[in-house]
């Protein structure tokens, strides 16, 4: 691929960036926002409007190839970058960035990914958004360039068999999570409702009550609205570490109360992310591990997925080699360029590590495209519906994607 010209322009996401302490330390909501004020360096309001920067590199046969920065709705916590504006980033891109893009030429989308992401400027590596987003630029770059889907580029850079079979697809609800999950059922998601436990007194309980009810909720729900038994997905929650403050972070006492959610669950499989959030990587890694532990003596089948504190392609070889979860979530913004998303779902596929290609819901329709793109080649157990909240929006462009991907694949074979 030979770039002729870079440009850059400011855009929005599908959601908003929202201060996780502030609200972990139980602010209310008011109306949509929140009351209260930001204590993470960066916010100027608790929940603020989502902003990315779209990459368009214009390659020397014209075509243009495109990709967009985003960062995690939570961003600046859990060891993550801190808050990504496209007013503050696009001066850095012009003066930094597009002189290392235009007049050259990359052999393959590894290497020029692999370069920027490696990058330093200032003694600094760029913000995760920015290698997120040139990454996808570049991947599309080189399709564009060999006239090849960006999935056959990953499998054919990476040596991986093309599979056009689907990847499954987690739904996620937001706050919304009754009238989503009747959504989710009557599309038939694959992984649901995600919820968004995200304090103790409103929507956890101080027992874990609030939780248990939902749970058994969902299972009913399921049965009630479904077509046939032959419809049945599995439940994946994300409790952002509540169970952890209402437990008082005792392992023991943290497995009994997940196992105990085993029974509303039936009949179906259900996985619970980031029951604890223990402020540091190791501690993360020790809390999960013990949890995890606690849970195989009960003979419980309830699984734990890692979210916080597993940021990057060494974090997800650490937390899958000390066997601290049954699943990681590859949080695709803040790995950074997608390579390493690659090569963190290949790791735990080599090492016996569940592998969920997630995101956030602060993403773009562009970014959200380019991951299905790597979910079909590097076979993630299941790709998270982004952008949005609303769940229809995101899980149309992931759903959409991924047939017009698998139909393509399925026509080059015939």
């Amino acid at each position: 691929m030979k770039i002729r010209q870079a440009l850059f322009s400011k855009g929005v996401t599908g959601f908003f960036f929202d201060d996780q302490k502030a609200i972990k330390g139980g602010l209310k909501q008011n109306g949509f926002v929140y009351a209260g004020q930001p204590v993470t360096p960066g916010f100027d309001q608790v929940r603020q409007a989502g902003e990315s920067i779209s990459v368009m590199l214009v390659l020397d046969s014209g075509q243009v190839a495109m990709g967009d920065c985003a960062a995690v709705q939570y961003s600046g916590t859990g060891g993550r970058d801190p808050l990504f504006l496209a007013d503050t980033y696009i001066p850095f891109l012009e003066k930094h960035i597009r002189p290392l893009l235009e007049g050259k030429t990359f052999a393959t989308f590894t290497e020029a990914a692999k370069f920027f992401d490696g990058l330093e400027i200032e003694g600094k590596r760029l913000h995760t958004a920015i290698r997120y987003g040139l990454s996808q630029a570049l991947l599309d770059a080189q399709a564009l360039s060999t006239g090849k889907l960006m999935a056959e580029v990953v499998a054919e850079e990476y040596g991986l068999p093309i599979v056009p079979e689907r990847i499954p697809v987690f739904a996620q609800s937001g706050d919304d999570r009754y009238n989503n999950v009747d959504k989710m059922i009557l599309k038939q998601a694959n992984v649901l409702p995600h919820a968004l436990i995200n304090n103790v007194e409103t929507k956890l309980g101080r027992q874990g009550e609030i939780l248990a009810e939902y749970v058994a909720y969902l299972s009913k729900r399921i049965q009630e609205l479904r077509p046939d038994a032959s419809y049945a997905p599995v439940l994946h929650i994300d409790v952002y570490g509540t169970i952890g403050i209402a437990f008082d972070h005792d392992p023991k006492k943290i497995a009994q109360y997940i196992h105990s959610l085993e029974a509303p669950a039936k009949p179906f499989q259900l996985y619970i992310e980031g029951p604890v959030d223990m402020g540091e990587r190791e501690a993360q890694i020790d809390a999960l591990a013990e949890i995890c532990k606690e849970l195989k003596a009960l003979g419980s089948t309830v699984k734990i997925v890692a979210d916080e504190w597993c940021n990057t392609y060494e974090d997800v070889v650490d937390f899958t080699d000390r066997k601290s979860c049954h699943m990681v979530q590859i949080k695709t913004p803040d790995l950074g360029s997608i390579h390493n998303i690659v090569e963190s779902i290949l790791y735990c596929k080599q090492h016996g590590m569940e592998a969920y290609q997630g995101g956030t819901c602060n993403e773009t329709d562009l970014s959200a495209k380019a991951c299905v793109h790597v979910a079909i080649a590097a076979r993630a157990e299941r790709m998270l519906a982004k952008p949005g909240m609303g769940f229809d929006e995101g899980y149309m462009i992931v759903n959409n994607e991924m047939e017009r991907t698998l139909a393509l694949l399925k026509a080059k074979r015939s």
